[in-house]
């Protein structure tokens, strides 16, 4: 098909806005699937993205349009995902892109991810076509977003088009709309080749499966192509395009969105972001590529059985394919044996990270508390990352320590203010901007030390807010904070896998908190178990878990007390044999507590 009738466009909204019940809208439309064939969500594969109604991974499906002029048209589609932890995976789809869907909720209005998606669009000089959907509601009040769209985001409102995704209203004009509105793809299809290569997952029996955007030139099967980063070459065996599902063609050109195979055997012979050319032909320069995505949150995955280690480490070479945002390396610990300590974006991309290893690769795991990367100072000015608190234990000749800080922009309901502003303030924030969108919601602005909102701070704001709370962050640097280690002894053994870093002004807090939590946690034994919560060698809280104890009195009904005192004597010294050689059992549970250390 000519060029000029190609579209590239991305879906980016809030979180549940109605993304991928619009994508489903515009699949059935466009008759892609037939009617009898569809089913919600059609693009999201995982049982987890369906299980929560939520889209983790980037999806592309390529339509057919008859527009109102007569021509037909190829309209190339991304759902992306709406969660701020998913940021990294809509910024690449956004990259393959000449134009966006900003899908705003009628009933909800602009939220926080709404601005942070729109930004990145405007990063990427990209047009935008304002949707606003739900219209359906009761509630809806197109009017009211079409005052915000140009008061808080600055754009147009004449442009936006009001849909109902669920019922299919004005589906048909919102086509129209991105053929009118959304520039074709520019490039010479007589250039030398450059494929963006934007995603690419394994397959069992294919290999890696590659999806690229031809940026110039074209591709054909049989061609002799090259990675730009890596070096590596490989022979195109087959290219399609997903329409949903994946359909065969000879060739793709430029501007054209679709996948490919090439035998491609090892999971680091391809780079998100790398440039394909020709072998024997290549262009000169790569495509700038993407920025890489830094782990903002980390983690220790163990398997529960020992046996398993070979298995998860496949699963986390293979997803680490899947997502260019996750990383790990292997570690040792002394209470949980060998792992890995992991890297994700927030705390939602690890749980999803975890469910997805333990559901498709059959691994059970046991994760440790999360935890953000530190600044080390030593006094010879040298500076070292540490992402476990355990290695802090190994440093000598600390100067100071540095933790990151995020800006936080929340979006909250005015009779909620007060609430998210103790909250914040609780966790060590410090306000940088308060403005009312319109008399009932504000906007705040705060920044906060990252390990402070890691934990439990979007429950809690959720929780507070009854839900109508919207968060999105933004790394901004490091900062000197006082910093202590908190370390967790069971029977003076310290257990690597639960010390944390936190702040001195709140470490006796988190202590007591921490060890009351454990001694619900960790079941009675047959001696007893001392956890003790400490700073270096000072202990700052203690719990007592009581042991199991048999009546060994329970037949004495008479005689001499100084044979029931051998009774209790004997009883003693076996309880204090079986202490030193007793091991206490930690359960998955027990290391959540470290999690939800608030008690309020």
């Amino acid at each position: 098909m000519s060029q000029r009738r190609l579209r590239n466009f991305s879906i980016i909204a809030h979180i549940d806005h109605g993304k991928s019940t619009l994508a489903d809208k515009l699949i059935l439309a466009t008759s892609a699937i037939p009617e009898r064939k569809m089913k919600e969500q059609v693009l999201d594969n995982m049982d987890l993205e369906r299980e929560r109604g939520i889209t983790i991974k980037a999806q592309t499906v390529c339509l057919k349009h008859h527009a109102d002029d007569g021509q037909s048209y190829i309209l190339n589609m991304i759902d992306t995902p709406g969660h701020v932890d998913f940021t990294y995976e809509v910024s690449r789809s956004l990259a393959a892109c000449e134009g966006v869907l900003l899908v705003i909720d009628a009933t909800q209005g602009i939220q926080a991810q709404t601005i942070a998606n729109l930004n990145l669009a405007l990063q990427h000089n990209l047009a935008i076509i304002p949707v606003i959907n739900k219209i359906d509601l009761p509630s809806a009040d197109p009017d009211f977003i079409k005052e915000q769209l140009e008061d808080v985001l600055q754009i147009e409102s004449a442009g936006a088009v009001s849909v109902s995704a669920k019922e299919g209203t004005g589906i048909n004009e919102l086509m129209e709309t991105v053929v009118r509105q959304i520039p074709p793809p520019t490039g010479d299809a007589s250039e030398k080749l450059q494929a963006l290569l934007f995603d690419a997952w394994y397959n069992a029996y294919r290999g890696v499966i590659v999806l690229v955007k031809i940026q110039q030139g074209n591709l054909k099967v049989g061609a002799e192509i090259m990675m730009m980063a890596t070096g590596n070459q490989f022979v195109v065996d087959e290219l399609g395009t997903f329409n949903p599902e994946q359909e065969k063609c000879d060739q793709l050109t430029v501007g054209e969105v679709g996948y490919m195979v090439a035998n491609i055997k090892q999971l680091d012979q391809t780079k998100v972001g790398d440039t394909i050319t020709h072998f024997k032909n290549p262009c000169a320069n790569p495509l700038p590529g993407y920025k890489e995505a830094k782990p903002m949150v980390f983690s220790g995955m163990y398997p529960i059985d020992g046996e398993d280690y070979e298995n998860l480490c496949d699963a986390l070479k293979k997803l680490t394919l899947n997502d260019a945002s996750f990383s790990y390396e292997a570690e040792t610990s002394t209470a949980l044996g060998f792992g890995f300590r992991c890297g994700f974006l927030g705390l939602l991309h690890m749980e999803i990270v975890r469910e997805r290893i333990e559901r498709e690769y059959k691994v059970d795991l046991l994760t440790t508390a999360p935890t953000v990367i530190y600044k080390v100072i030593t006094c010879d000015g040298k500076t070292l990352m540490i992402d476990n608190p355990s290695k802090l234990k190994e440093q000598k000749n600390i100067d100071h320590l540095k933790e990151p800080y995020i800006i936080g922009t929340i979006i909250v309901p005015e009779k909620y203010v007060g609430g998210v502003m103790a909250l914040a303030r609780d966790r060590r924030g410090v306000q940088k901007k308060m403005e009312y969108m319109n008399p009932q919601t504000v906007l705040l602005q705060y920044e906060l030390p990252f390990n402070e909102i890691v934990l439990d701070f979007y429950d809690r704001l959720k929780s507070g807010t009854k839900g109508y709370a919207s968060f999105d962050y933004e790394f901004i640097d490091f900062r000197v904070s006082n910093l202590v280690k908190l370390d967790i002894l069971l029977n003076g053994e310290l257990v690597d896998a639960l010390s944390l870093i936190t702040h001195k002004d709140k470490v006796y807090h988190q202590g007591r908190s921490l060890v009351k939590k454990l001694k619900q946690q960790i079941p009675r034994q047959m001696f007893e178990v001392a956890i003790q919560a400490a700073v270096g060698s000072k202990i700052i809280a203690r719990e007592t878990v009581k042991a199991l104890r048999k009546n060994v009195l329970a037949k004495c009904y008479g005689g001499d007390i100084t044979r029931k005192r051998k009774l209790l004597e004997k009883q003693k010294e076996g309880k204090k044999k079986m202490k030193k050689v007793g091991n206490v059992e930690i359960s998955q549970e027990a290391f959540l507590a470290v999690l939800r250390t608030d008690d309020k």
